[in-house]
């Protein structure tokens, strides 16, 4: 039996996924979580064999918890479930150690196969994104990814500065750069592309 751990912050979604999964006789789903912490609970505690997570959650994203299960050598493979068809959050989610990346619109027997390739030591990424992802290479730092970040939300340079404990002037530089380098006017039209990208 694979042993699965699902990770979904919407209850009916997170309740169908589960079901759909414990009809297949050879997946067994040990654990549901709503919330990023909460999944990197159930992957240390029950030892799943793939964990199913999707990307915006509430306290810890599916990248950061990809991430964290890679960084402390948790025995537990990664599938990307998502509503978010961009290939910079692909490229995001492979650099972070996940082994698939599928989108919820897809058939539900293709994320079962997903769970059983990534399993046995495969990928298993939506074929479209997968062409799509080298085609347009993220061209941010992760600094400039963390400037943006915050300067979507409204904050002023001076108010990033101190949140990253960084001069205003360098503040600045990043700005600059992230917009040069996405063809932008704004801060806030660099953070929309970067967004609608999948790079922040």
């Amino acid at each position: 039996m694979i042993r699965v751990v699902i990770a979904e912050d919407q209850g009916m979604v997170l309740g169908a996924l589960s079901a759909l999964l414990s009809l297949e006789g050879d997946l067994d789903v040990v654990g549901q979580a709503r919330d990023g912490e909460e999944a990197l609970r159930c992957v240390r505690e029950l030892r799943p064999d793939v964990l199913v997570t999707d990307i915006e959650m509430p306290k810890c994203s599916g990248l950061e918890v990809a991430a964290r299960v890679r960084e402390e050598g948790l025995p537990c493979r990664v599938v990307i479930l998502t509503t978010f068809a961009r290939s910079g959050y692909l490229r995001r989610a492979l650099d972070v150690g996940a082994r698939g990346y599928l989108l919820k619109d897809a058939p539900s027997n293709e994320l079962a196969d997903a769970i059983r390739r990534v399993h046995g030591g495969g990928r298993a990424i939506d074929p479209a994104l997968a062409a799509e992802a080298w085609d347009e290479p993220d061209p941010l730092t992760e600094r400039e990814r963390q400037v943006l970040r915050l300067a979507e939300t409204g904050l002023s340079s001076a108010d990033i500065a101190r949140h990253l404990g960084l001069s205003e002037g360098t503040v600045r530089n990043y700005l600059s750069e992230a917009i040069a380098k996405l063809g932008a006017k704004s801060r806030v039209e660099a953070a929309r592309t970067a967004r609608e990208k999948g790079w922040l």
